[in-house]
């Protein structure tokens, strides 16, 4: 996936209720006069992965989000041949693809993070590491990696701080972050620090974000995030949490929740930086 400076793609993960994703997504290109250049899916670690997609846009990327895995399960090698069966299915899609394994490594909610792995970072290094190999001695040449933290690192201990997680330049091609406004945080606060941090080495993709909150808090919140990523050349790409189906909440990340959030959103999703 080419980075352009002064460019950023637009993508959703869309799961709204009632629809399907060939039906979310004609929704959104009626509601924004355009189409979304990057499409996020979610995947389980070992079972179905598909060979082909079907409900994506011929002309998308496909974001996959691939369920991580217990370092030990990766690191001792027993996993190596459903690793290589996975990379060559991607490559078989002959699309781009980005892939974002094992994300949110610093918090303390899945069972790939580092609190649930025996506070090991390297172990997570070392398993990404592996991944990358094998999928390249697989061919797997149209596959991106995406290495996504979260925003802040839960627990904030120095242990599971992000850096501790990163693979190395050489087995990154892209760097995520996730973040929402849940508790009244700004985009800057959200994503400046990761920015700042990577921006000058990678291209940057906010890879799971919405607002919540009323109407005049979303808008609010779309505007200022517009103002960061023009300010901000490294972000090549913003990727919306876009649905009102998340299991265990209650929040409604889709941004047409009301008149003055889609019409911020769709000011924001139709300015010259997402041109490209």
């Amino acid at each position: 996936m080419p980075f352009r400076p002064g460019r950023a793609m637009l993508g959703s993960y869309t799961s709204l209720r009632g629809q399907s994703l060939t039906q979310s997504l004609a929704l959104r290109r009626r509601q924004l006069g355009r189409g979304q250049q990057i499409v996020h899916r979610f995947y389980p670690w070992s079972g179905y992965l598909p060979t082909d997609d079907p409900d994506l846009p011929a002309d998308s990327v496909l974001m996959m989000s691939w369920h991580g895995a217990p370092y030990r399960v990766v690191n001792n090698g027993s996993s190596d041949r459903m690793i290589a069966s996975v990379a060559t299915k991607l490559a078989g899609m002959r699309r781009p693809v980005m892939l974002r394994w094992g994300w949110e490594m610093n918090g303390d909610w899945f069972g790939w993070d580092g609190m649930h792995n025996g506070r090991n970072p390297a172990g997570y290094v070392a398993a990404w590491r592996r991944l990358r190999r094998i999928f390249d001695r697989h061919g797997a040449r149209n596959v991106a990696w995406v290495w996504s933290p979260n925003w802040r690192s839960t627990p904030n201990a120095e242990w599971n701080q992000m850096r501790h997680y990163y693979p190395g330049d050489a087995y990154v091609d892209w760097v995520g972050v996730d973040g929402y406004n849940f508790a009244g945080e700004s985009p800057q606060e959200l994503f400046a620090g990761v920015c700042a941090t990577y921006g000058r080495r990678k291209p940057i993709v906010i890879a799971e974000t919405a607002a919540v909150g009323n109407a005049t808090v979303r808008a609010r919140w779309i505007k200022q995030l517009a103002d960061f990523v023009h300010v901000t050349p490294s972000i090549g790409a913003v990727v919306w949490f876009d649905t009102d189906t998340q299991p265990g909440t209650s929040h409604n990340f889709r941004p047409d929740t009301d008149a003055r959030t889609l019409a911020a959103y769709r000011t924001m999703t139709r300015s010259a930086r997402f041109a490209g």
